[in-house]
């Protein structure tokens, strides 16, 4: 067999076995309609019965079916499951048909693998239904969402519509932050750990970095490693080298986006980021609030908008801006962030490619070899949407929602490098 038939051979293996999993899940979802505990429907969340006396104990979040012990037990065994991990399975599987009905729906389409709709419904039991309904719409056809992109949104949710909840949790993990240094080894050299406040782990890191840095150019050899490590030391030693306020102390300094939308003006949307992680408006104020602190207040960013530069050279403001736009490399599947990413001239520069955003393409080292030095292709369908062409002739899109596989098409509608479908507006 030729190596592409042979992968068009295990694709479509992988699809039977998908759909196969799918009519399972119907199956189930079938039956937990037929086997409801309508006595106790009124608790609203999805129980077991423990001998004779319903426990409660969640098997889905608040609003799915009730179902009995004896009854779940029955089907746990046709499933050829331990009892365990059956249960868990079937709570999955009623958290996806009856709290996340988009993301359901997806699985039956077949656009959204059964065992990724599994980890989303794992990490949404505990929300209340506001919270898990503001997942699922966000994760409408989300195919290749990364589960650090899911761990965000699931934040982003809590603090959206259980702000109390959410503040709780940020209080007591805040009563866990230590520094421990280690017992010294044979070699003289110790291990430290420690968890910290993160606006505390930043100054520390911007704090490392500098004095690494400078301990470079003042004539020390050692790797960056070693002078990350003796710099702190020396901070230990007082010799800290952050910016300094007037009044001689360390001055921490701050870049905040303002974004005004209608939420922002009616005081309903709580969530800030930190880069892409989402942050209580609380725990922004209570950073801003330190002594000595230094604001810059950056203007908002156009993500549709055409700039071009004639140089090959990217601007910073035309990475930012990528960054935001796109947030993870743009090859298929792959979740690393767009800010530890080459930015790929879509259309070469050499070949009348413009330094723009929109020819812009954030790709890790390793998918930008693949694209620059094997037959990987893609082209930019429209702004933020990529069409990929494997070597073997496999079709991915990759934008905002995640992967798609397509079909195999002819080799005459293959995309080359930096081809446009549809040519950026720019006016």
């Amino acid at each position: 067999m030729t190596s592409t038939a042979l992968l068009a051979g295990l694709r479509a293996e992988v699809r039977g076995r998908e759909e196969s999993v799918v009519r399972e899940w119907a199956g189930i979802v079938e039956w937990a309609a037929g086997n409801t505990l309508t006595e106790a429907a009124a608790e609203g969340a999805a129980t077991i019965r423990d001998g004779f006396v319903d426990t409660g104990l969640p098997i889905a979040g608040e609003g799915a079916p009730l179902v009995s012990e004896f009854a779940l037990m029955e089907l746990v065994a046709v499933l050829g499951r331990s009892p365990d991990g059956g249960r868990v399975y079937v709570g999955r599987v009623l958290e996806c048909a009856w709290r996340l009905p988009q993301v359901y729906a997806s699985v039956v389409a077949g656009r959204l693998a059964p065992w990724r709709a599994e980890r989303i419904a794992e990490a949404t039991r505990p929300l209340c239904p506001a919270a898990a309904a503001f997942v699922d719409r966000q994760l409408f056809n989300a195919t290749g969402v990364g589960w650090a992109q899911l761990e965000r949104l699931i934040a982003e949710a809590v603090i959206r519509f259980d702000p109390e909840r959410y503040e709780a949790e940020r209080v007591a993990a805040s009563d866990h932050r230590y520094v421990e240094v280690g017992v010294p080894d044979g070699n003289g050299l110790v291990s430290i750990d420690g968890l910290l406040d993160a606006a505390d782990g930043r100054d520390l890191d911007d704090a490392i970095s500098r004095r690494a840095t400078l301990l470079g150019r003042l004539g020390n050899e050692a790797s960056l490693d070693v002078r990350r490590s003796q710099a702190v030391g020396d901070l230990a030693r007082n010799d800290l080298t952050l910016d300094l306020g007037p009044d001689g102390a360390p001055r921490r300094r701050a870049v905040l986006n303002l974004h005004i939308t209608d939420t922002t003006l009616a005081g309903s949307n709580p969530v800030g980021r930190w880069d892409q992680t989402p942050i209580s408006a609380e725990q922004i104020r209570e950073w801003l609030a330190q002594p000595g602190m230094s604001v810059t207040v950056r203007p908002v960013f156009d993500l549709a908008g055409h700039v071009p530069v004639t140089a090959y050279e990217i601007p910073n403001r035309h990475r930012q801006a990528v960054e935001l736009r796109d947030h993870t490399c743009r090859f298929p599947y792959c979740t690393r962030a767009a800010m530890r990413c080459d930015l790929d001239h879509a259309q070469p520069h050499n070949r009348g490619g413009p330094t723009c955003p929109c020819n812009l393409v954030p790709l890790c080292r390793r998918h930008h070899r693949a694209k620059t030095h094997s037959t990987w292709r893609y082209q930019v369908t429209k702004i933020g949407t990529y069409l990929w062409r494997s070597p073997s002739g496999f079709h991915f899109e990759v934008s905002h929602r995640g992967t798609h596989q397509h079909d195999h098409s002819d080799e005459a509608d293959d995309p080359e490098p930096g081809v446009y479908r549809q040519q950026p507006d720019t006016h």
